[in-house]
């Protein structure tokens, strides 16, 4: 049977993930978990969807993740491995969705409008 790809989006980061049975591996990138993410609160937020539902060690995760920053790409992460987890057994569903893990976040950066600096920021007012 071919290994399914769950996706996970956050931002402008996109993550693909696969989990295998094992003993917890995760190869991000084709390098290790610890030094794609050196901050501990993103290795929390991958490994978070584990933790709740009662399944570290039990799974390895070999992951691709492009785009974004580290904060985009750990939670894109995060999600694709709550949907492979509910995928796998669905009684994992109501546990990952009362943590907020199987909700993909909408907020986008705000485009950059013509006349103005940034997106909302004005040039300074002269009254002369």
């Amino acid at each position: 049977m071919a290994e399914k790809i769950y996706v996970g989006r956050r931002k402008t980061s996109v993550a693909r993930v696969i989990l295998k049975s094992g003993n917890g591996n995760v190869k991000i990138n084709g390098s290790e978990f610890e030094k794609v993410f050196p901050q501990l609160i993103d290795r929390d937020d991958i490994l978070a969807p584990f933790k709740v539902t009662e399944t570290s060690g039990k799974y390895d995760a070999v992951i691709t993740v492009k785009g974004g920053g580290t904060t985009g790409q750990a939670q894109a992460i995060r999600l694709g491995i709550a949907r492979a987890l509910v995928d796998i057994d669905a009684e994992n569903r109501p546990k990952l969705k009362v943590e907020g893990f199987l909700t993909r976040d909408p907020r986008m950066v705000e485009r950059k409008k013509y006349g103005r600096p940034k997106a909302r920021k004005r040039f300074q007012f002269s009254k002369r």
